[in-house]
Order: structure tokens, then C-alpha cells, then sequence
């Protein structure tokens, strides 16, 4: 019915394919793409290569970017100082070995987070080239290196030629070879005008000639900000971050204090404290599991969208992701497939399936669109019509009527017959101004279709008994598999989905009703989609939504999180905050679980941090005054070997489970689409009751070990 296109070709965010097909998980989310820029889980090998970072990190200037762990290095040092003071001292010596341990572990943490990061960026480097480019002057070609290009050069690139800069096509159509960027060898589809014009830098044509437009300066591109996000150069910490230091350095500032004045206690109470024991409980009574683990949680975080082919342009980003109360979603690529297909043939009540199957066929041979193609399958699948080798090519004397925006109908003249097919109004018309009766059914057929959201095509026939309507061909959005189980899983999670479509409201509503979505907006302009979202806004609420076109580069924009599609504008990807490589549309519902996930992580490791300290009272507390104070042996639950030892057992099990820590600060806590309510309680349970259990297991048994050491025990 509608004018043949060119693959990949849209016109908007709605009809948007993505350039690759990702294996869907158990739960109908994307595994990891094997992209380039993807990289693999915790591999503890990354712990020894990542090792000298986590030294150079040792540097008082950085270490005073994180309060937490800056007061434990300075604790090392004093340690270390009076250690050296007592040289025969074991005690002294080990408690300063495992302090500096304790920092050169959370160093770790960070170092094997930025470390796959560098590794993904030394392999965009090798996809980045020096290139010479064909640049235009006037009417003639001056080849010039790339690095010479600047915002607005016109440059040509043939088959063969590595585009040199990021731009739009303004002019001819190419395949590009875009896996230097996405990780796919499938080639994609670059042309002038629409949302399919953007190039980047780096990446390859394959066939015919264009003329790019340079909309970027160079050390700009697209692949320069790529290393630099996965690197963590452009990384900054995000507000829920640096609220977190903050609290963590007050509540440092405040055992701190704590420490400081119980000298004078212990003093009074004839149980004076030596330095290296102070240091020690300081150490411990500081949260500095959470404050190790922070800076590496956020850019595991980061990390994770960068596997799922996603480049977030900020942490903040990611962290909004999370607290996202709306999702704005595209009907068409997004909730349905990219094309509506013909459901069912629906005679009218003088005509026969049969008969009104045959005549959609012979129209819609020629008809190159995936709606024509439909059409054609159903014939052959329901009705076995025309199987085989048949088409357009073999049937002979066949005038063809291509579809035109002014007659909205297409058709075929072929055997003495002249069959028509389009909107509903058009083929009517044609009927009746050959002298044809229409009857009531084609009109109530067409409305019953339009009213249940889909779309009716009329097919109508000229033959020796005269002009009349066949029926209609009921094409239908077909809503993909999974997605109403996904949208009662974001419904749990407290968020409102709202699809966004052109369509008509009675035709959205079906859909909207289909997919179980909570709300629609149909017949959507970019007006409304900011109007939508400024309202969601002023109720307090973060929105979320995807776009690929120019005419969504205002709403990405006002989106607190807004997805670009790769292959769309370069308005829309400088417009959004993420670009999604594989554009690929459903995509904004893995990044909203990710963003969940960074914030979950935090908290249950902020939670089992704050619990763990409690069991260390335990130890150390009974350990430094049960002599002066005999009543307190009552809290020695644990039953340590000697005071000394539970005061060093205390310190390394604070070491060890930073590293223990590592890999789950990484791969993030597992994420379950339940309420708020459930997920606390859930954390509670687990990482706080968890963090309340495990130091009084693990300094057990670091005790009983220390006490089996000759000369100690």
C-alpha cells in the first residue's frame, strides 16, 4: 500500500530497527552484546594487573579525594612511624602491614573497575585511524589529513574510504561498516535526509558515493569521547555520591573525635592506650568497607551500560536511570514490531475468503513494503495462493499502479481485471465513480477494525460483473513477545509507562491496552512529547524516554534520562545523555534496571559497611579496657585468644573483606523488580543481618590462626 523504502529507512523514532538482534535473557532483557566496547565480569587476574595503579593511587593528593580511606593512610603512616619506634615490637609491625594493606586493597577496587575500562578503550584506540580525507572546494576535491577537518567541511568518501570525522550525509546513500563502533559485522544503511543521515568518525563505507557534511572539531568524535567515558576521564561523581562522602566523612570526623578524647578516659581509668591500638579502633569504628568500595561501584555501574553496548555521557546519568518514576516509550520498534502485517482477510458478504485473498495477492506483488510483503505470505500461508517461484517478474501483461500520497491506493491491471487496494476513502471513491454500489459492510468492517487499533485496507475489483468491494485487509501491530510481563515488572518497581505513537487515540488505545501499559499519547508531535514530559517533571517525577530524529532532540533533551539511537541524528545523540550503539529502542528498560541496580549495590554495601563495624566493638572495645574495667569480659562474646590478637584479627578481617568485597561492587547485587517496601526489607535482612554475622565468624577464625603462630599463641 505504502511506497517501497530502503532498508533501515524511517522517518522518525517510531518506525526506528535496531542494526542488530541481541539475545534476549529468561526474562526478556538483552544479554551483553559481544561488542567492542563490551567487557566480561570480575576476572580476579585483573586484581595482579591492576596492582601497580593501586600503588600509584597511594599519592596523599588522591587519596584525599576519598575522607575515608585518606584517615586510614595517615593512620599507616603514624604506624608505621611508631612501629619504627619499637622495631622488636610484632605487634606494632603487623598492625601497620595490614593497614597499609587496607589501603592498597581499596585502591584495588577502583584500579580493577578503571582497569576494564582502559582495556576497552585500547581497543576503541586501535579502531581510531589517521585518515586523509577528500575534502570539497567549491566543485573540486583537496585531500587534506583528517586532524585539518573543522565544523561545516564538506568531505566525499566512495567505497573503501574510512569516513574521517563525525558529520551527516547530505548527500547519496552508502553502506558503512560500523563495527569498529558497535561490534557488528552487518553493514547499515547511510542517506541523506531523515534519521539516518549521522556517521562517525573511524568507521567505513562500503559501497557508492557520499558527501558528508563535519559537525564535530577533531579530538572531538565520537570515538574520542567513547575512550575517554570508558576510561573514566569524563567520569564525575554523581549527587547521591557525593552526599554519601559526606556522611561518610562526618561520621569519620566523629569517631575521629571519639577516639581522641577516650585517651583521657583510659588515662583516668589506669588503662592508658598505646597509639598503635588508638589507630587501630579508629580504623575499625570508620566505615571504610563502603569508603573503599564506593568510586569503584560507580564506575562498575558505568561499566555495566558499556557492556550492553550503551555509553552513558555521566554518572548522573546512570544514577538517574535508577530513580526513574516514567518511561517514555516508542509504540512502533519499542512495544510492537517495526511494521504493521496483515492479520486476516475480511470479506464482504457477496464476496468469498478465497476470492478476496487472491486479489490482495495480485495487488500487493509489487508492493516492496514489509506490509505489501505481509500480505503476500498470508495469501500463500492461509490459502497456499501462488506458492513457489510466482511473482511480479512471471506474471506477464500486468499493468501496475504504484502507490501515490494524492490517490492513497496501489493496484494491478492484469487479465481483463483492475484490482485496487488503499485507504478506505480512496478505494470507495474509485468504486463509486465507475459506477460501482458500495455497500454498508465495507464501511462497518473498516470501522471495526479501526476501533479494535488496527489499520483496514480495502481491496476492490472491476471485472465483467462491474466495480465492487472484495473486503478488507486487517493489518495489525503485532505487540513483540515478553512485553506485558515486563511492564508488570516496571509496575512493581512503582514506575508509570506511557507509550508515545502517531497513531490515532482508538488505535493507540488497543495497543495501549494490548502491551498493558499505563498510559498513552497519541497523534504525538515533539511539542507534546516535552509538554509530557515537563509535566511529569513538576510532580517531582524523573523521566526517562528514547528518540533517534532531530524532532526528538528537545525532549531528550528535558529528559532526565535520554536515550539516542546511534543511528539516528547528531542533534539527538548531543541531545541525550546516553547512546545506545545497537539502537535498538527496548534498550531503555535494561538501562533503568542497571541504573536500579548501581543504587541497590550502594545501599546494601553502605549497609553491611555500617553493620560489620558493630561486631569490631565486640572485639576490640573488651580487648582494651577488660583489664581496667573486669565487668566488660561479659562482651568478649567472640572469646579471644588475647587482647592483642583481637585487636589485629579486627584490622585484617577489615582488610580481607574489602577484597572479598571486589567482585560483588563489580557485577552489582543481584536486582528484583519488587516494590521499595520488599527491596529494604530484603536488604536489611541480607546485608545487614549478613554484615552483623560475618565479622564475628570471620575475626573468630583470624583469631584461632594468629593464636597457632609460635610466639604469639
Amino acid at each position: 500500500m505504502t511506497a517501497p523504502v530502503k532498508p533501515e529507512e524511517h522517518g522518525s523514532m517510531s518506525t526506528a530497527t535496531p542494526t542488530r538482534a541481541p539475545e534476549q535473557d529468561a526474562h526478556g532483557g538483552q544479554q551483553p552484546g559481544d561488542g567492542r566496547v563490551g567487557g566480561g565480569l570480575f576476572d580476579p587476574k585483573q586484581l595482579l594487573t591492576s596492582l601497580p595503579d593501586a600503588l600509584r593511587k597511594l599519592d596523599p593528593r588522591v587519596m584525599i579525594k576519598a575522607p575515608v580511606m585518606f584517615v586510614v593512610e595517615v593512620g599507616s603512616v603514624l604506624t608505621t612511624i611508631f612501629a619504627c619506634a619499637s622495631p622488636t615490637d610484632w605487634f606494632g609491625w603487623a598492625i601497620a602491614v595490614w593497614l597499609w594493606l587496607t589501603v592498597i586493597f581499596a585502591n584495588l577496587a577502583e584500579a580493577v573497575a578503571e582497569g576494564r575500562g582502559k582495556a576497552q578503550a585500547d581497543t576503541l584506540r586501535k579502531a581510531k585511524t589517521d585518515t586523509v580525507a577528500r575534502r570539497l572546494n567549491g566543485t573540486d576535491e583537496e585531500q587534506v589529513p583528517g586532524t585539518e577537518l573543522r565544523v561545516g567541511d564538506l568531505v566525499v568518501c566512495e567505497a573503501g574510504d574510512v569516513i574521517p570525522g563525525d558529520g551527516d550525509v547530505v548527500e547519496g546513500v552508502a553502506s558503512v561498516d560500523e563495527s569498529a563502533i558497535t561490534g557488528e559485522s552487518a553493514p547499515v544503511i547511510r542517506e541523506s535526509g531523515g534519521d539516518r543521515c549521522a556517521v562517525t568518525g573511524g568507521t567505513k563505507v562500503l559501497s557508492d558515493r557520499i558527501v558528508i557534511k563535519i559537525t564535530t572539531k577533531p579530538g572531538e568524535t565520537f570515538i574520542d569521547r567513547m575512550i575517554n567515558l570508558v576510561e573514566g576521564a569524563a567520569r564525575q561523581k554523581t549527587p547521591n555520591e557525593i552526599a554519601l562522602n559526606i556522611l561518610l566523612a562526618s561520621l569519620t570526623i566523629i569517631f575521629l573525635l571519639a577516639v581522641v578524647t577516650l585517651q583521657p578516659f583510659a588515662i583516668y581509668a589506669g588503662a592508658e592506650q598505646p597509639m598503635i591500638v588508638l589507630l587501630a579502633l579508629l580504623v575499625c569504628l570508620i566505615p571504610t568497607t563502603i569508603g573503599a568500595l564506593l568510586s569503584a561501584i560507580g564506575i562498575a555501574g558505568m561499566d555495566r551500560l558499556v557492556q550492553r553496548n550503551v555509553l552513558a555521557m555521566s554518572g548522573r546519568a546512570v544514577e538517574a536511570a535508577g530513580d526513574v518514576s516514567t518511561l517514555l516509550l516508542d509504540k512502533t520498534g519499542t512495544i510492537t514490531y517495526g511494521n504493521r502485517r496483515a492479520a486476516e482477510f475480511v470479506p464482504v458478504h457477496d464476496a468469498t475468503e478465497e476470492e478476496l485473498a487472491d486479489a490482495a495477492q495480485l495487488s500487493s506483488l509489487a508492493d516492496e513494503t514489509p506490509e505489501g510483503r505481509s500480505v503476500v505470505e498470508l495469501a500463500k500461508e492461509k490459502y497456499a495462493l501462488r506458492e513457489g517461484e510466482f511473482n511480479v517478474d512471471t506474471l506477464t501483461g500486468a499493468e501496475w499502479i504504484p502507490f501515490t500520497a494524492q490517490t492513497r491506493m496501489s493496484g494491478v491491471d492484469v487479465d481483463g481485471r483492475k484490482i485496487r487496494k488503499g485507504a478506505t476513502g480512496s478505494v470507495l471513491a474509485w468504486v463509486q465513480e465507475r459506477g460501482g454500489n458500495v455497500t454498508d459492510d465495507a464501511r462497518e468492517l473498516a470501522d471495526t477494525i479501526s476501533q479494535a487499533g488496527g489499520t483496514p485496507l480495502l481491496v476492490a475489483l472491476e471485472d465483467e460483473r462491474g466495480p465492487r468491494v472484495l473486503g478488507v485487509i486487517h493489518l495489525k501491530d503485532v505487540v513483540k513477545d515478553g512485553m506485558r510481563e515486563r511492564f508488570v515488572e516496571l509496575r512493581k518497581m512503582g514506575i508509570k509507562t506511557v507509550m508515545i505513537t502517531g497513531d490515532n487515540p482508538l488505535t493507540a488505545k488497543a495497543i495501549a491496552d494490548e502491551a498493558g501499559v499505563d498510559d498513552f499519547l497519541a497523534e504525538a508531535t515533539p511539542e507534546d512529547k516535552m509538554a509530557l514530559i515537563k509535566r511529569e517533571q513538576a510532580g517531582g517525577k524523573l523521566v526517562a524516554m528514547t528518540g533517534d530524529g532531530t524532532n526528538d532532540a528537545p525532549a531528550l533533551a528535558q529528559a532526565d534520562v535520554g536515550v539516542a539511537m546511534n543511528t539516528g541524528t547528531s542533534a539527538a545523540k548531543e541531545a541525550g545523555n546516553m547512546v545506545d550503539l545497537d539502537s535498538n529502542p527496548t534498550k531503555l528498560i535494561e538501562i533503568v534496571e542497571i541504573g536500579k541496580q548501581l543504587l541497590i549495590t550502594r545501599g546494601a554495601l553502605t549497609t553491611f559497611s555500617i553493620a560489620n563495624d558493630v561486631a569490631k566493638y565486640f572485639a576490640i572495645i573488651p580487648a582494651m579496657f577488660a583489664v581496667a574495667y573486669p565487668g566488660l569480659d561479659t562482651l568478649n562474646i567472640m572469646r579471644l585468644h588475647s587482647s592483642q590478637t583481637a585487636i589485629l584479627s579486627a584490622i585484617i578481617f577489615n582488610a580481607l573483606i574489602i577484597v572479598a568485597l571486589v567482585p560483588l561492587a563489580l557485577k552489582g547485587v543481584q536486582y528484583r523488580p519488587v516494590s521499595a517496601d520488599k527491596m529494604l526489607r530484603r536488604n536489611l535482612a541480607v546485608y545487614g543481618l549478613g554484615g552483623l554475622i560475618a565479622p564475628f565468624i570471620g575475626i573468630k577464625i583470624i583469631d584461632l590462626l594468629i593464636s597457632l603462630i609460635p610466639g604469639i599463641g
